[in-house]
């Protein structure tokens, strides 16, 4: 395996000279990134700017978060810079960098707090920026380019690769985690897909290729949930797991992983310290390998002074200058998409015909994203669901575009959700209407069990899917929506069990109805009394039709810590109900 060599001395000297673009790719991300920041910042790019060794005016500071695997090598570009005394504007560039992890800062700056002590942020993966941008309230992050780029793949201590057939086999994803997770005498490890990027796109791709063989999500859900049983709480703990040799007190040792979800320049790093014993050999799945892509980002840019902007400027051009690209490289990074990655490969354990310079695979949308989180935050903590569904007559009504009503689309939304639970989940399905049952608006069809119990000739998921579609709506019926939420609240905070994702989601598709009812303000209020932080169970409801009031839904799922949602097609019902369990599962964290 390869070793780190020393780090070059000084930006003149990177191996193998300027490479042709640079200049152009290094004043088109200038730009870039003057475009993005405050108006007046366009006069920024100008031949002080890009040149080195200007002299020291006054000096202007600049500080940057970044990703723990990227940081030391922005360190090592910002200290050169103090020490050639390279300038922003006439003034001299003093860029101080900390790593810190992404999601942490994702958190903060999602919750509109946490940017008072930085100007830059450098996250290894752009799904950071798309998660805090799902929060109005914000911090507003502007990203500029990506500075570098690592794959991800599946590393492997040398005698689990060799009983793989590396280097010569290849394998799609499902084959290869799929056979990993069989294998009996092989731990693979991974990070936690809820704080590392690498874990969260290495799941989603994976999840993805279970559905397009056939699999589905129950499939993906059983790998997740085998997986889950080896994650570590960080990237960092993770490589931490690697077997150390290959004694057989080592390799006996339940800790230690002999093969791990990685990207390539975790391999890299952890290659240059390793013996031949403990070094990794990767695995690029030949379906495409999703990558990390470190976006160079502006946080509440509207608060910066004009010399701050300028310096972030100036430090982008400086990571993007060949000097740059060479401290990056040399830390595992790739840098030019049209360079070649045999160098940075080779180091993290790569051979032929391993695929390691196809391009990444196509990066997952948002809503891939919300689904593999959901899946695996009930994968994870295992769910207890109460899901109370509208049974009005309003949901004869016709879905726009679809030909169906209503509830005959929530019901195939609703077993489309139920497929992504596992047998450890607890569901059950209550359906409400006034003229229902007597003086009660709502009946309780399933009782909230465990999924994979047997009850009679099924189990529990079957006795679910029949009742899903046996639903109809009440002739004459209208809704019953303070009564009933009321009641399947207060069973579900009355039958809490410690240790899961405890939650009702309500499905209506119109306001409450039912004059003899409690108030809205005493619902609220009877939920609020109910509600104990050391025991939450989030009240979900999700609002389905023109016909409904979002701030009322809102209103009373916050009472409880929940969230509400509004949507024109009930078939979004199962993203929706993923992506409120995501955010439930975020706070109770």
């Amino acid at each position: 395996m390869g070793r780190h060599s020393s780090m070059p001395d000084g930006y003149g000297s990177a191996a193998g000279g300027p490479r042709r673009r640079s200049r152009g790719r290094s004043v088109a991300l200038a730009t870039a990134l003057v475009l993005a920041v405050a108006a007046g910042t366009a006069l920024v790019v100008r031949s002080d700017l890009l040149d080195l060794g200007s002299a020291c005016g006054d000096e202007v500071h600049l500080d940057v978060v970044a990703s723990p695997d990227v940081a030391p090598a922005l360190k090592t570009v910002a200290d050169r810079a103090r020490t050639q005394k390279v300038t922003s504007d006439g003034n001299c560039l003093d860029v101080a960098v900390t790593g810190r992890a992404s999601y942490q800062v994702a958190d903060a700056l999602r919750a509109g707090r946490g940017s008072a002590d930085y100007e830059v942020w450098v996250p290894d993966s752009d799904l950071w920026i798309r998660r805090v941008e799902q929060n109005a309230k914000a911090s507003r992050v502007t990203p500029a380019g990506n500075i570098a780029t690592s794959p991800i793949g599946v590393g492997m201590v040398p005698s689990a690769a060799k009983a793989f057939g590396w280097p010569g086999k290849t394998y799609d994803w499902t084959r290869l985690t799929g056979a990993a997770l069989e294998d009996d005498t092989l731990r693979l490890g991974a990070a936690d897909p809820a704080r590392s990027a690498t874990g969260l796109l290495a799941l989603t791709k994976l999840a993805g290729a279970s559905k397009r063989s056939g699999g589905g999500s129950t499939q993906a859900a059983a790998m997740a949930e085998v997986l889950s049983q080896r994650t570590s709480d960080s990237d960092a703990q993770l490589m931490d797991t690697v077997a150390r040799d290959d004694s057989g007190a080592e390799q006996g040792n339940p800790r230690r992983n002999e093969a791990l979800i990685l990207s390539e320049q975790a391999a890299f790093a952890h290659n240059a310290e390793a013996d031949a014993d403990s070094s990794l050999d990767l695995f690029y799945p030949k379906d495409g390998s999703p990558e990390l892509n470190y976006p160079f980002s502006l946080v509440d840019e509207a608060s910066l002074s004009t010399d701050e902007s300028r310096a972030a400027v100036r430090f982008m051009t400086l990571l993007s200058a060949p000097e740059g690209r060479a401290v990056l490289e040399k830390h595992g990074f790739r840098t030019d998409s049209g360079g070649s990655p045999d160098a940075v490969a080779a180091q993290a354990g790569a051979r032929s015909p391993q695929p390691y310079a196809e391009p990444a695979s196509q990066p997952p949308g948002d809503e891939e994203i919300e689904e593999t989180l959901g899946m695996w935050t009930i994968t994870v903590q295992s769910a207890r669901i109460t899901t109370v569904v509208d049974a009005s007559a309003s949901m004869t009504s016709l879905v726009p575009g679809r030909g169906e009503s209503r509830m005959e689309v929530t019901k195939a939304s609703m077993l489309a959700a139920l497929s992504t639970f596992t047998p450890e989940d607890e569901i059950g399905l209550w359906e409400f209407s006034t003229l229902l049952d007597g003086d009660r608006d709502y009946k309780k069809l399933v009782p909230t069990e465990r999924l994979g119990d047997r009850k009679g000739s099924g189990t529990q998921r079957d006795r679910l899917s029949a009742a899903f579609t046996s639903l109809r709506p009440v002739p004459g019926g209208a809704t019953g929506l303070y009564d009933t939420t009321l009641a399947a609240y207060k069973e579900a905070t009355s039958s809490y069990r410690s240790g899961r994702f405890n939650a009702v989601v309500v499905v209506t598709d119109g306001v409450n109805e039912d004059a003899g009812s409690i108030s809205r303000g005493s619902l609220i209020s009877r939920l609020e009394s109910l509600t104990l932080p050391e025991r939450p169970v989030p009240l979900i409801v999700i609002a389905v039709g023109p016909d409904t009031d979002r701030d009322e839904i809102e209103q009373i799922a916050e009472a409880t810590g929940g969230s509400g949602h509004q949507v024109s097609d009930p078939a979004d019902i199962q993203q929706v109900i993923l992506k409120a369990i995501v955010q439930a599962g975020a706070r109770s964290n």
